[in-house]
């Protein structure tokens, strides 16, 4: 069976107020599989494939103010949004954007700017990130071996974490779940990842944000959710010990505690 894209997939399950959830850049919004069960009890979720990615189509041009404005659209009056890794980059785009759109954020392994930058004459030195050439990497290897790129993807995002393997098998799992992006969307959307530094906007998130973050994440270092806490109007921050980049996977029942105690109806 064949399986049409649709211009934004929104997979929308459970009841309560509203919570959107942004996935990172390469997957689907089958990677929230393991939580839903839990969140649904609580909450109305809207679980997003971002444009070019899963059931998505990719949109023109593929650009971060272009993907944030066309995800907003979709979404439901004045919702809470989870944005984990490139898909927390969506939601903060959006929540400066569109302030009225969103009621409060979670960012999740997520960074305004994932890569090291030198002090030169149009940029404060930036060391909270990994070196640009990680990311030129997978982008030269994209063209030439697509699934060992991805392979070699998710296996940095969850170096270091106590539970690495089964994360890893997680996400490969969930990866497989949804038709793959196609490799020109991956490029752009990889391009999106090393141009994008939201550094200089952070102070313009005015809502309630926290921060969930693993201290062995080495794909956004943990040092890059201590300056958000330093820079965000309204932060709050929790640091999972143990966890890398995607904590909801690898210490799901205390990420999930976190975002309920964070999000209690109010």
């Amino acid at each position: 069976m064949n399986i049409i894209p649709a211009n934004i997939h929104i997979e929308t399950t459970g009841n309560g107020p509203n919570l959107v959830l942004l996935h990172g850049w390469g997957m689907s919004g089958a990677v929230w599989q393991p939580i839903i069960k839990s969140l649904s009890k609580i909450f109305s979720l809207h679980i997003v494939d971002i444009p070019g990615m899963g059931l998505s189509r990719p949109t023109e041009p593929y650009h971060l103010h272009i993907i944030a404005e066309k995800v907003a659209e979709m979404l439901p009056a004045h919702a809470d949004i989870v944005g984990w890794s490139w898909g927390g980059q969506v939601a903060m785009r959006i929540a400066i954007d569109q302030p009225d759109a969103v009621r409060r954020l979670v960012l999740v392994g997520s960074t305004p700017c994932f890569v090291n930058k030198e002090n030169f004459m149009t940029q404060q030195e930036w060391s909270s990130g990994i070196a640009p050439d990680v990311f030129r990497r997978f982008a030269e290897s994209m063209d030439t071996d697509y699934h060992k790129t991805l392979t070699q993807f998710l296996t940095l995002q969850c170096m270091g974490d106590k539970s690495a393997r089964m994360t890893v098998r997680l996400l490969r799992k969930k990866l497989e779940e949804r038709p793959a992006p196609t490799t020109q969307t991956l490029q752009k959307a990889l391009d999106i990842l090393l141009e994008t530094d939201l550094r200089s906007e952070v102070e313009r998130l005015r809502k309630p944000t926290l921060l969930i973050h693993g201290d062995r994440d080495t794909l956004a270092p943990v040092r890059a959710a201590h300056w958000m806490m330093q820079n965000l109007p309204v932060g709050f921050l929790r640091v999972m010990a143990g966890a890398s980049h995607a904590p909801f996977l690898s210490h799901q029942e205390q990420f999930v505690d976190a975002l309920i105690q964070f999000l209690e109806p109010i």
